[in-house]
């Protein structure tokens, strides 16, 4: 579970709620009418600018700003290590006894071990990384159009509440529920977009971007892999895709003096 959206997320909703709490009239915020206007309308109107598969699409990649979690760069390094290793020792088919947890590099792996050639895996890589950012771009826009979308409708339902409210003037009764109207659908368009379907859609756009880093590396690791790559190196080298604090030394020194102490006893 990402915390910081829950945190997010919660904490706006409990500020919100906590400040109308205090003057003590919580069910003068909750309108029926205006909220058809402005959830109802904001749904269809979003089906309307895409496809029936898409928003639902959409709904369940926003699961992913919630409870996703990618594996850490790090793991991902240390099992191409690792592999790289068994290449180095055993050959291509040690693959299979090398444990992978990560999916996309499993599916490398198992292209490398059936024995495809290089550029053929990477070009089925790179089209599967396109098509998840497709999909991801597609829902990042749908909860987009939704933050477009809702303070909109919430403007509708303004001039709505305000045409009930000038047509009932001489009725002082029918003023106050016209005027609320016009008001909360205003409020619920701005809180919709503002603390719902924008910080959700910005969260999508930061998962799809460290899946597409990850993936990234990925391909690296398995283009390094099938060429031989020696695994210090290749080590080195997916190090670039980590922080700088994050990174490891290079074993690098070790092997110069090993090779530099071999030199010396050989003159």
């Amino acid at each position: 579970m990402d915390l910081a959206t829950v945190i997010g997320l919660v904490g706006a909703f409990f500020v919100m709620i906590y400040a109308v709490l205090l003057d003590g009239n919580f069910h003068i915020f909750f309108n029926i009418p205006s909220i058809l206007i402005v959830i109802g309308g904001s749904f269809f109107v979003v089906f309307a600018k895409f496809s029936l598969q898409q928003v639902p699409v959409a709904f369940k990649s926003a699961w992913k700003a919630f409870f996703f979690k990618l594996d850490p760069l790090q793991d991902i390094i240390t099992t191409a290590f690792n592999l790289s290793m068994a290449v180095r020792k055993h050959g291509v088919l040690a693959l299979e006894n090398v444990p992978v947890y990560n999916g996309f590099l499993a599916k490398g792996v198992y292209m490398l071990v059936d024995g495809l050639d290089i550029q053929i895996v990477k070009s089925n890589l790179e089209k599967e990384r396109a098509l998840t950012q497709q999909r991801h771009e597609s829902a990042i826009k749908i909860f987009r159009s939704f933050s477009d979308v809702a303070p909109a409708l919430g403007m509708i339902g303004t001039l709505i509440g305000l045409v009930q409210m000038l047509s009932q003037m001489s009725n002082p009764d029918a003023i106050g529920p016209a005027m609320a109207v016009a008001i909360l659908t205003t409020l619920y368009g701005a809180i919709i977009a503002n603390v719902i379907t924008t910080p959700i859609a910005d969260k999508l756009a930061l998962r799809s971007e460290e899946e597409d880093h990850q993936q990234a590396l990925v391909i690296d690791a398995i283009e390094c892999i099938a060429s031989g790559v020696h695994p210090t190196v290749m080590k080195d080298v997916l190090q670039n895709y980590l922080p700088k604090n994050r990174r490891l030394s290079p074993d690098y020194g070790t092997s110069v003096a090993s090779a530099t102490e071999k030199t010396d006893k050989v003159s």
